[in-house]
C-alpha cells in the first residue's frame, strides 16, 4: 500500500516535470558541400590553375589548425558535390570569417555551393534533467523561481566544467566522414514533442547504448540546429571503416526513439584529405590520410 502510494507521488510529479530537456552548446560548426565547375578548370590555363591552388592551400592550410578552431577538407562520393568543408569554430562570427577567407580565394571562382548546414556541438541532458527536475519538484519548488533556476544554472555549470572537452572537440583524424541532419516526428499520430519528458528520456537512453557499442571503431559528434537550418540535428560520424557507419545506423533504426520518431535526411560520405594535398586532389587522385611522407 505504502508503495503504491509512493508510485501514485512519483507519476504525479513526472507528469508536472518541464518538458524541455537541458541542453549543453559547445562548438559553431559549419558543412559546406562544392561542385567543381571542372569544364572550366581544366580549360584555365596550367600556370593560372598553379597560383589558384598555391593560394587555397595556403589559406586552407592556416584554416587546418586556426586559432578559433579547425577546418578539414573531404573528397565526397556521389552526385551530391564534390568537395566538403567542415569547419568548427568558437563562434558564428568565426565560422562566417573563415567562409569568406575561402570564398576570396581565386579558387571559389570554381566552386559551386550545392549545400551547407550551420549547427553547434550539442549534449542533450535528457537523464540529468529529468533527476534534478524531479528532485526540485519533490521539495516542493516550482519552475521558473529563483531557487529552482539558481539550481539548474548551478547544474548546468557543473556539467559544462565537465564535458569541456566534448563540448569543444577537434574534428576526430579519421578517414571517412558520414554526415546526415535528422528530424524528430511531429506527424499526426505521432509526435515526440508531446511524450512526456520522462519517456523521452528512456528512449534516448537506450538509443545512446547502441552508440557506446561500436566505441573505438566510429566517433560521434551531435550538433544542435534548431533555429540555425532545416532539420533539427546535425549527426557527423567519422570512422576508418566506412562499413562501420551502415552497421550502426542501421542498428539505431530498431530502437523507439528512432523507428518511432526519427527522420534522416540527405546522407554525405567523404574521404578526407589535407589541405596540403589540394593540388593532388584537383588533379584528379584522392590523396591517402593522414598523408604519407612522398605526398
Amino acid at each position: 500500500m505504502e508503495n503504491d502510494k509512493r508510485d501514485e507521488r512519483s507519476h504525479a510529479i513526472a507528469d508536472t516535470l518541464p518538458p524541455v530537456p537541458l541542453t549543453l552548446e559547445g562548438a559553431a560548426v559549419l558543412h559546406q558541400m562544392f561542385r567543381v565547375r571542372w569544364p572550366a578548370w581544366k580549360t584555365l590555363a596550367a600556370a593560372e590553375r598553379q597560383a589558384a591552388v598555391a593560394e587555397a592551400t595556403t589559406v586552407l592550410t592556416a584554416m587546418e589548425q586556426d586559432g578559433s578552431g579547425q577546418t578539414a577538407l573531404f573528397s565526397l562520393l556521389g552526385h551530391k558535390g564534390d568537395l566538403l568543408i567542415l569547419h568548427f569554430r568558437r563562434s558564428f562570427d568565426d565560422l562566417n570569417a573563415a567562409e569568406m577567407r575561402l570564398a576570396a580565394t581565386r579558387l571559389a571562382d570554381f566552386l559551386e555551393p550545392t549545400a551547407s548546414y550551420l549547427s553547434v556541438v550539442e549534449l542533450g541532458l535528457y537523464e540529468a534533467t529529468v533527476r534534478l527536475y524531479t528532485a526540485l519538484r519533490a521539495r516542493g519548488l516550482q519552475p521558473d523561481t529563483a531557487e529552482w533556476v539558481h539550481a539548474v544554472e548551478a547544474e548546468l555549470a557543473r556539467q559544462r566544467q565537465a564535458m569541456a572537452g566534448r563540448l569543444w572537440p577537434q574534428i576526430p583524424p579519421r578517414r571517412y566522414l558520414c554526415f546526415y541532419p535528422m528530424d524528430k516526428k511531429r506527424g499526426e499520430m505521432k509526435n515526440w514533442y508531446q511524450v512526456p519528458i520522462t519517456e523521452r528520456q528512456t528512449m534516448m537512453s537506450a538509443h545512446g547504448l547502441i552508440g557506446r557499442r561500436y566505441a573505438g571503431q566510429v566517433t560521434q559528434i551531435i550538433s544542435g540546429s534548431i533555429g540555425f537550418d532545416d532539420w533539427e540535428w546535425g549527426v557527423d560520424l567519422f570512422a576508418d571503416d566506412p562499413l562501420v557507419f551502415k552497421k550502426l545506423v542501421y542498428e539505431m533504426r530498431f530502437d523507439e526513439a528512432s523507428a518511432v520518431y526519427g527522420l534522416f535526411g540527405t546522407f554525405y560520405v567523404g574521404l578526407r584529405f589535407a589541405a596540403a594535398d589540394l593540388g593532388i586532389w584537383l588533379g584528379g587522385r584522392v590523396p591517402a590520410f593522414p598523408p604519407t611522407a612522398s605526398g
